[in-house]
């Protein structure tokens, strides 16, 4: 049973992991197999779903509206969070990768997300990245007339140290929801940075993207030592795969990160549901840190 937990003290509940869709174009699914494919993962007990408006090209959230208006009776079993700000050259209008936070381009986006994901409501919305150009009394206004008119029940960010997130708090009359952000044995930086422990003294969840280093974990040279003491730690609790132990691994973060699963596989998205019952004592959590980092600690 995949337990739901309160993103933060005014909410949203989401499902202690996430479907992500980042990579949906590269399934090659039609829209009847997608709408299966959400069908089987809400079924399992993952009913949150990330997306963003740049994902695939700006075409992953359409793909999947397209798949949901198949299946409407679903949306009322999950939430959806999507993103905005960044702007890609996948638009030929952009000349450039760049930011864009303003007051004008969020409401914008929302809307166009709302039209492609064929729903009327999103559940959490999210700056991507911060922006060095961010007004952050734009944004907030942003965030209150989406909030106000109904078209978006909570708001968060994504990638933001703990200054650019209390700034942005800080003008808002509502409270951030979530940091998405980067947490994996292969990337540690933000355990000791400050960002983890911001959002714990919140006591606002993070959502964990990139949990298994975007596949590095299990073909680069490089963490080879890390995919051996994995597998040692696997084979001490039970664990079925070195992919459970590493989410395990990251749920035992005291600001209980929301790992986003990656995969289009359902098997693999099942499978990822077994680690919610495995635990990890401190000496082997330390041992993996210590495996992926080369050295112990101070």
């Amino acid at each position: 049973m995949v337990e739901r937990i309160r993103l933060a003290p005014q909410g949203p509940e989401f499902s202690r992991l996430v479907m992500g869709y980042w990579r949906l174009m590269d399934w090659n699914m039609s829209s009847r197999e997608l709408a299966t494919f959400i069908g089987q993962h809400l079924d399992s007990g993952i009913t949150t779903v990330d997306h963003a408006d740049i994902y695939g090209g700006y075409q992953c959230e359409a793909a999947f509206g397209e798949a949901l208006r198949l299946v409407p009776h679903l949306r009322s079993r999950m939430e959806i969070v999507t993103k905005c700000g960044i702007a890609t050259t996948a638009k030929p209008e952009h000349q450039l990768g760049h930011y864009i936070t303003t007051r004008e381009h969020i409401i914008a986006s929302a809307e166009t997300s709302l039209k492609n994901l064929a729903t009327d409501y999103l559940d959490l919305l999210l700056i991507h990245r911060p922006d060095p150009l961010m007004d952050a009394d734009e944004v907030a206004a942003a965030f209150t007339a989406l909030h106000q008119s109904g078209k978006v029940r909570h708001f968060g960010v994504s990638n933001f140290t703990p200054a650019q997130f209390s700034l942005l708090q800080s003008r808002l009359p509502f409270t951030l929801a979530t940091n998405q952000v980067e947490i994996s044995p292969v990337h540690q930086p933000l355990l000791l940075d400050g960002t983890l422990d911001q959002l714990q003294q919140l006591r606002i969840r993070p959502m964990a993207w990139s949990c298994l280093g975007g596949g590095r974990l299990f073909n680069d040279e490089a963490f080879r030592a890390l995919r051996d003491e994995l597998q040692l730690v696997a084979e001490e609790i039970g664990a079925q795969s070195i992919e459970q132990v590493v989410y395990a691994w990251i749920m035992m973060l005291p600001s209980r990160p929301l790992p986003i699963i990656g995969s289009g596989k359902i098997e693999r998205v099942k499978h990822a549901v077994g680690a919610l019952s495995l635990t990890l004592t401190r000496q082997q959590w330390f041992r993996i840190r210590k495996a992926a980092l080369g050295y112990d600690v101070p």
